[in-house]
């Protein structure tokens, strides 16, 4: 039978969660692991332009479809580099996706006006294949984003953390999607979004080639 990562394209895993999650701590763990078993992996980040990614924050505030415009922008601009990469790996993980602009910006927009974002994403980028969502309580998120305070965001507040806590744990409703507890220790954490993310019976390419030969 003919195995997963044999596909011309690998796989994306998107990690999502509000701010103070710890998404880029389990991102960058979670790449040595999947390495260390043999995968071919690649990490990206969201926003791709760091000032289109500025502007869409700061415009969030006050105009949330606006801001979620210029988060799409940044996403269309980005997929030919994202297509390359899923072309030469096994994996990418994204800290982020277009999820992340539907529980952020999506949640504070009519239902109407969040279907014609979701089509518009989809219509942009590359919908995930795995989503791991880690869970926290908005409350805690603020105290592991206390000693940066000076430099919070303009959608680091707390009303706006438990609106958008919400938002995820709707969408995690979808199979594909892994929700952990962010409370538990980074091990296990890697531990379980690394069987997520392999799945049953997959295989790295490099070692399915091998098998075939």
């Amino acid at each position: 039978m003919r195995q997963r990562f044999s596909r011309p394209h690998g796989r994306l895993v998107a990690l999502e969660g509000i701010d103070g999650a710890g998404k880029s701590t389990l991102a960058r763990a979670l790449v040595r692991t999947l390495r260390r078993r043999g995968f071919s992996v690649a990490l990206r980040h969201e926003p791709s332009d760091p000032k289109l990614g500025s502007l869409a924050q700061s415009v969030s505030r006050e105009d949330s479809w606006t801001g979620a415009v210029y988060f799409t922008v940044d996403r269309y601009l980005a997929r030919p580099a994202l297509e390359r990469s899923l072309a030469r790996h096994d994996v990418v993980v994204s800290d982020r996706s277009f999820y992340s602009t539907l529980a952020y910006q999506g949640s504070a927009l009519s239902p109407r006006d969040r279907r014609r974002l979701q089509e518009l994403e989809r219509t942009a980028t590359r919908v995930p294949d795995r989503v791991i969502l880690l869970d926290i309580d908005p409350r805690l998120a603020l105290r592991r984003l206390g000693g940066r305070a000076r430099f919070r965001g303009p959608l680091e507040e707390r009303k706006t953390l438990e609106r958008v806590a919400r938002a995820y744990r709707s969408l995690a409703r979808d199979p594909r999607w892994l929700v952990l507890d962010a409370r538990t220790s980074l091990p296990d954490l890697v531990r379980k979004a690394a069987d997520h993310v392999a799945g049953r019976g997959s295989v790295p390419r490099a070692l399915a080639a091998g098998r075939r030969r």
